[in-house]
């Protein structure tokens, strides 16, 4: 089950409280004072972890506490630290004031940390406050709470490719040739019900993560269909690859479906429509009317985008695809493609 969005409460520990105590020990006259300082509270910790790709665990266990502080006690013994409590969370996960909607933190790379509450400090026992004019104080410092927050957390994959484009475009066959990734596969509309990543290795230590998003309708913006939520997802991307079917089964015209994709994507956010795309007719072994690849070609060229055709189902093209989109991260990356380890 893919969660991408959850709400969190967090509650680092209390600080322990100081206390108030007197020697009383044989042989040692006019004992001064002894109370320990409490320890400090634990605090809450965010940390992304490359083994976690979704919120799920945190949808079932949206509360997280730290351990308080111990309390202080006679002969100045001092408290007890609480244990820090660590929560992972998937790398691209943003981390949101519930209340502000302010962007807190965004894990980019894997074992980041954030420091999400702190914990209370903990309060001074009556030693602390002896001195020479003052030889028996009589009171000593609570600890101090911890901080409490409610936390939003959403995540955007990282990838370097972004499949779009309308249900049964041939996204998920395509996700499914080129990598490992099996996603469901069916001759109906919304099969793919969440966001599914794969990992493309072209050979020689070069891969690059693709991430394939649950189709968009005309009016997903306004939340048709899926509506947009997934659309987040493709906004780390380097690259869209817009996938149009066009063959004559789909019913609908290339163009048009080419059309209404790019004004959702501008609907939802104006950088992603800008960001660099490759136009990509799918499904040409079952093409009945060249015309209609035509004039997709057309208006991909006159609006500036690369053009390649392509059959998920006979692999024609795929490879020069493939080439293709290596040859563009390496130009937006400045440097070849992910380099494995």
């Amino acid at each position: 089950m893919f969660i991408d969005r959850v709400k969190i409460k967090i509650k680092a520990g209390d600080g322990g409280n100081g206390v108030t105590a007197f020697r009383r020990e044989k042989f040692v006259p006019r004992g001064g004072p002894s109370g320990g300082d409490g320890g400090n509270g634990g605090d809450v910790w965010l940390e992304s972890d490359e083994g976690i790709n979704t919120l799920l665990h945190l949808r079932f266990n949206p509360e997280h506490k730290a351990e308080r502080g111990r309390h202080g006690e006679g002969s100045n013994r001092f408290g007890k630290h609480g244990e820090d409590a660590v929560i992972k969370v998937p790398v691209g996960t943003q981390v949101f004031d519930a209340e502000s909607n302010d962007l807190l933190f965004d894990f980019t790379e894997p074992r980041q940390r954030f420091l999400a509450a702190k914990g209370g400090k903990g309060g001074w026992g009556n030693a602390h406050f002896a001195t020479p004019t003052r030889r028996a104080p009589k009171f000593h410092y609570q600890g101090r709470p911890g901080q409490e927050k409610e936390l939003q957390l959403e995540l955007k994959l990282i990838a370097d490719v972004g499949l779009v484009g309308f249900p049964n475009a041939g996204k998920s066959t395509l996700i499914s040739v080129i990598s490992a990734a099996r996603p469901k596969i069916a001759d109906y509309p919304f099969t793919t019900l969440e966001p599914n990543l794969g990992v493309v290795d072209m050979g020689d230590y070069k891969t690059f993560v693709v991430a394939d998003i649950p189709g968009l309708i005309e009016g997903a913006s306004e939340g048709a269909g899926l509506g947009d939520r997934f659309l987040r997802h493709v906004e780390r991307t380097k690259l869209m690859l817009h996938l149009v079917d066009v063959s004559s089964f789909s019913g609908r015209d290339p163009v048009s479906d080419y059309e209404i994709i790019n004004r959702e994507l501008a609907a939802y956010n104006v950088d992603l429509a800008a960001r660099p795309q490759i136009v990509v007719a799918t499904k040409i072994d079952a093409i009945d009317d060249p015309e209609r690849l035509e004039d997709l070609r057309k208006r991909a060229v006159n609006d500036g985008k690369p053009f390649l055709a392509i059959s998920s189902a006979t692999r024609e093209g795929v490879d020069q695809l493939l080439f293709e989109v290596v040859k563009h991260l390496d130009v937006l990356t400045e440097k070849p493609v992910n380099a494995a380890a």
